[in-house]
């Protein structure tokens, strides 16, 4: 009961410090979903998008090994598959026990409706898809996921919004660190609770250079810039950006 008690005066505390201002209501639906399904927005198993709470991969993850799930089950559904036009569909069964029959719940994913940073990774859309919902069947969660969410094929990715001079960085070393810059930086990661590796992922493909050291100070003011701006206004949205390049790195192990 305390523990629960806590999780609660934490995820109120998260929201309003991430959010700002929450209606009323919208505080008593995350009150109910931590009292029902232990939900942990500090972890990560929540996000909040157009004043609507929505369930993570993770969350649901963590949720089925809490309920001791037996198993998940994920296959492609091959007559709707085309490898040639990037469509999958899967279809994934939960096990709450060994011997229940298991709630199914179908994924699709082509490059229409997943992020430009998630392009070329559509299977694993798919299975992640699939997966989220046959666990929200399979545990009575009602609201849709992060990762179901359709996103519009001319999504621009951060490269695409911002047309700066690609301009090399001095070799000595004062260029390189930074100081300032890093500092900014961190103290942006400290503030909105952001992983400071997707947040590296993030700077190297909006300054298009393979390391953070090889891009100008001009490039790296503008990126912490856009990133401060990203934050401010809608903290949950660049959290599910950050989140997409983890799903990247993924993919390109």
């Amino acid at each position: 009961m305390r523990a629960r008690t806590q999780l609660i005066r934490s995820n109120l505390k998260h929201a309003r410090a991430a959010w700002g201002h929450i209606q009323s209501v919208t505080l008593q639906a995350l009150d109910e979903l931590t009292r029902k399904y232990h939900l942990s927005l500090a972890l990560g198993d929540v996000n909040y998008i157009n004043e609507r709470w929505y369930v993570t991969h993770a969350g649901l993850l963590r949720l089925a090994e809490r309920r001791c799930c037996s198993g998940i089950r994920v296959r492609p559904v091959r007559e709707f598959c085309d490898s040639l036009s990037c469509r999958w569909v899967f279809k994934a069964i939960v096990y709450k026990t060994a011997g229940s029959k298991g709630f199914v719940g179908y994924g699709d994913a082509d490059p229409s409706n997943v992020s430009s940073l998630v392009r070329g990774a559509e299977m694993r859309v798919a299975e992640t898809r699939a997966v989220n919902r046959a666990l929200r069947k399979a545990y009575g969660i009602g609201l849709c996921s992060v990762e179901e969410l359709r996103w519009p094929s001319s999504a621009p990715s951060p490269s695409d919004n911002h047309t700066l001079p690609n301009k090399t960085c001095a070799s000595n070393g004062s260029n390189h660190g930074h100081p300032r810059l890093r500092d900014q930086l961190c103290l942006l990661i400290r503030k909105y609770e952001l992983d400071p590796t997707l947040v590296k992922r993030y700077a190297v493909d909006f300054c298009g250079t393979e390391t953070l050291r090889d891009a100008s100070r001009d490039l790296v003011e503008a990126f912490i810039s856009t990133l401060a701006d990203e934050a401010a206004k809608d903290r949950a949205a660049l959290i599910c950006k950050l989140n997409s390049y983890n799903q990247l790195a993924e993919v390109k192990s």
